[in-house]
């Protein structure tokens, strides 16, 4: 089996990819999709959609070197012509992929996917530390004053 499609696989079974149409559409409009995955004999009118979907939800969109069939084996179903990866890792390694098979076609996604898992791990840590200092009883975070009030502070 293909690496790829093996990494959809896992995905499929982590929980982390939304099968089918109507579920990847879901994802793109709640922005929790981060690849949005078209096999490459999809009909027009889902392509359509699609790029719809992907532009709605600001995310990323490939039309993969498989066909619906070998999408769909890999989903649980007999065909899928849509899929959404919802997982920031799966999304960059499955691009990274499909990016030493064919730079020129999947190379630019695969760059923007590695910046975005770059910045959500920044992000992590970040929270993770702020966390760790509020445990430890460093700075804490100040109350939240409306700035009205501040003004009528000022004022009186």
């Amino acid at each position: 089996m293909d690496d790829v499609l093996h990494l959809i696989g896992l995905a499929n079974r982590a929980g982390a990819l939304a099968v089918g149409e109507e579920p990847a559409g879901a994802a793109c409009r709640a922005r929790a999709c981060r690849l949005l995955l078209i096999a490459q004999d999809a009909a027009e009118n889902t392509l359509r959609r699609a790029r719809h979907f992907a532009e709605t939800g600001q995310c990323l969109w490939l039309v993969l070197p498989y066909s619906r069939e070998e999408l769909g084996a890999v989903s649980g179903r007999r065909v899928c012509a849509l899929a959404a990866l919802t997982d920031i890792g799966f999304a960059c390694a499955a691009a990274q992929r499909l990016s030493q098979r064919d730079e020129e076609r999947y190379g630019e996604t695969a760059r923007r996917l590695s910046e975005k898992a770059e910045r959500a791990k920044r992000r992590r840590e970040e929270s993770r530390s702020h966390e760790r200092n509020l445990r430890r009883g460093g700075k804490k975070p100040r109350p939240y004053v409306p700035t009205r009030v501040k003004r009528a502070q000022k004022e009186s």
